[in-house]
C-alpha cells in the first residue's frame, strides 16, 4: 500500500465523513470532528495488518488524521460565532495544521522514495555520478562499532582471498515482484556449487530487514528466487553467501520501485 495514497486518501475521508455529519442535526460539532478523524483511522489500522509500515509511518497518519478534524471543528465553530472576517487566531491554527501535513508528507515522501534526482544533484551536489539520500543516522563511536568496522575489514579481506566472482540479474527490474538468479564462480571461472544464500530487504537507514529470503539451487553455481517488494520507493538488497555458519560474500545493493 502506497503511504502517500493512504495519507491523503485518509484526509479526502476525514473531510467527507465531517460533512456528512452535518446532516445529523443531533451530532455537535465536536462529536463530527472525533468521529471524522476516528473512521479514516481505524480504516487504516485495518489495511497495515500484517503490512506494518514502521512507528514512524503510523504516528504521521495518527497526528494528520486528528489535525484535519480539529481544523475542521475550528472553523465550524467560528462559522457560527462570528459574521464577520476571520479572526487572526483561527488563521494561525489552520496555517499551523497545513503545513504540518505538508511537512510530514514531504517527510513521508523522502523516507521512502529518496529525493529527486534533480533536487539531489542540486541540493548536495554532483560530478555526474548517482546522489544516494539514504543514509543510516548517527555512526557509533563505541566498543560495539570498532568491533563492527573491524568484522567488516575482516569479510571483505576474506572476499579477496577467496576469489568468488558473484554475478546478480534480475533485480534491476522496474516491477514490484523481481525474479532472480545468483550465479557464483571460483576464480578460475568454475560454478561454486553448496552455498547457501540469502537475500535481506530493507529501508536505507534501518537496522532491522523487512524480509529474508532464503535462496534455491536452480544449478551448478546458480541460485535464485523470487524478490516481492511489500512497497514502492527506494531499497536496499544484502546478498549474503555462507557455508555452514560462516558468510563467505556480502554484497548490498540499491533497488527503485515505483
Amino acid at each position: 500500500m502506497n503511504t502517500m495514497t493512504s495519507l491523503f486518501g485518509g484526509l479526502a475521508a476525514v473531510f467527507v465523513i465531517y460533512m456528512i455529519g452535518g446532516a445529523i442535526r443531533s451530532l455537535p460539532p465536536i462529536l463530527r470532528a472525533v468521529l471524522a478523524g476516528l473512521i479514516p483511522l481505524l480504516a487504516y489500522f485495518v489495511l497495515i495488518i500484517g503490512r506494518w509500515p514502521g512507528l514512524d509511518v503510523v504516528a504521521m497518519h495518527i497526528s494528520v488524521f486528528l489535525a484535519a478534524g480539529l481544523v475542521l471543528f475550528a472553523l465550524t465553530q467560528f462559522r457560527r460565532h462570528s459574521s464577520g472576517r476571520m479572526h487572526w487566531a483561527p488563521k494561525l491554527l489552520i496555517a499551523f495544521f497545513l503545513g504540518l501535513v505538508v511537512i510530514n508528507g514531504t517527510l513521508l515522501y523522502i523516507s521512502t522514495q529518496g529525493l529527486p534526482d534533480q533536487v539531489g544533484r542540486w541540493w548536495l551536489g554532483s560530478n555526474g555520478t548517482a546522489v544516494y539520500s539514504g543514509f543510516s543516522g548517527v555512526v557509533p563511536h563505541g566498543q560495539a562499532a570498532a568491533r563492527a568496522i573491524s568484522s567488516e575489514l575482516s569479510q571483505a579481506q576474506r572476499e579477496a582471498e577467496l576469489g568468488w566472482q558473484v554475478e546478480i540479474s534480475g533485480l534491476d527490474d522496474g516491477a514490484l515482484v523481481r525474479p532472480f538468479q545468483v550465479r557464483v564462480k571460483d576464480r578460475t571461472g568454475l560454478p561454486v556449487d553448496r552455498v547457501e544464500g540469502e537475500l535481506r530487504l530493507l529501508r536505507p537507514g534501518a537496522t532491522q530487514a523487512v524480509l529474508v529470503l532464503a535462496l534455491d539451487a536452480l544449478d551448478g553455481g546458480t541460485y535464485g528466487g523470487v524478490l516481492r517488494l511489500p512497497a514502492g520507493g527506494r531499497w536496499l538488497t544484502e546478498l549474503r553467501l555462507q557455508r555452514g555458519h560462516d558468510v563467505l560474500y556480502q554484497d548490498t545493493q540499491e533497488l527503485v520501485a515505483p
